[in-house]
């Protein structure tokens, strides 16, 4: 018997109607509300991530777990409560969702987490700042988010991977789970800071309505893996590539030497790379998110006009 993860789901009102109307959804995470900035900052790029997908023309969803519920959908009192660092939240991916629903413990969505959620509410269009993907000098550690991406026919937008990662290695798996990487003005996959990696997108694409269209086709074939749209971060903030590599190279040294592995290795390396680029990379970071949130709402617009999206949607739900 399949289990129905819709019994786990709430819904505001706004994102209830227009999942009804299939009008246009962006998903939004909120480890980044939990786990990623101090408080109050956390709770206003929140507020301006919303924002930004409103302006875009979009109905934002942004998903977290309270009181043993996945809301798809925060009212501004949820987002508070959330973004409320006195109290402890469970970041969210695959394997914890049952811990924190059956706990009844705040939760805050990463990028796997938040695919499963959005799918499961047939929301099709996914804002966040950067996957995760293989980790330097340890090319065990895979994050999470890269198989999900495999598997969860979504559209994604991104600045790329998060740059104290080796992105050729990540590039090569998101090809072994059948993930497109698409370019978004762009021929290259963005360094995330930086707009460039020296590594070469699958397919270009200069509006929301081409890649609308490429994912219409893609998931009309019956594949089911993620469409990655690769965003460049907004030029005024970029970080230059071969500055901020000779940051990370060195955030990456003093992890080794101080012996931090595993869960504690990205945290540990944002921190660092912020430290030792003068706040550059904290700067270049929200920027992007908020671009890349505009961007998924101008996709989330053009995917819900796309004709053969509309004939075949029943597919998707």
């Amino acid at each position: 018997m399949k289990n129905d993860i819709s019994e786990f789901l709430s819904y505001t009102k706004e994102v209830a109607l227009a999942l009804n109307n299939k009008q246009p959804i962006v998903a939004l995470e909120t480890a980044v509300l939990t786990h990623g900035l101090p408080h109050p900052d956390n709770i206003e790029l929140s507020r301006q991530l919303e924002a930004e997908v409103k302006a875009g023309g979009a109905t934002p969803a942004t998903v977290g777990l309270l009181d043993g519920k996945i809301h798809i959908g925060l009212t501004d009192d949820e987002i508070v409560r959330l973004g409320d660092l006195s109290q402890p939240a469970r970041k969210i991916s695959r394997r914890d969702f049952g811990i924190a629903l059956a706990r009844k413990e705040k939760g805050g969505t990463t990028v796997t987490g938040t695919m499963i959620a959005a799918r499961a509410a047939g929301i099709r269009v996914f804002a966040t700042g950067g996957i995760g993907g293989v980790h330097r000098n340890a090319p065990f550690d895979v994050s999470a988010d890269l198989p999900e991406l495999g598997r969860s026919g979504m559209i994604v937008t991104c600045a790329g991977a998060k740059s104290i990662l080796d992105l050729p290695a990540t590039v090569e798996v998101l090809e072994t789970w059948g993930v497109p990487i698409v370019g978004y003005q762009t021929d290259e996959f963005p360094g995330f800071f930086s707009p460039d990696s020296g590594l070469p997108v699958n397919v270009r694409a200069d509006s929301p309505q081409e890649v609308a269209d490429i994912a219409a086709h893609h998931w009309a074939m019956g594949l089911e893996s993620a469409i990655l749209v690769v965003i460049p971060p907004p030029a005024e903030t970029a970080v230059p590539r071969a500055e901020l590599e000779e940051v990370i190279e060195k955030a990456v040294a003093e992890a080794e030497e101080k012996g931090i592995s595993g869960a504690k290795v990205t945290p540990f390396l944002l921190s660092r790379v912020k430290e030792l680029s003068g706040g550059s990379s904290l700067r270049s970071n929200l920027a992007l998110l908020r671009n890349n949130s505009r961007v998924a709402a101008e996709i989330a617009c053009a995917l819900t006009e796309n004709r053969r999206y509309q004939v075949s949607r029943l597919k998707f739900t």
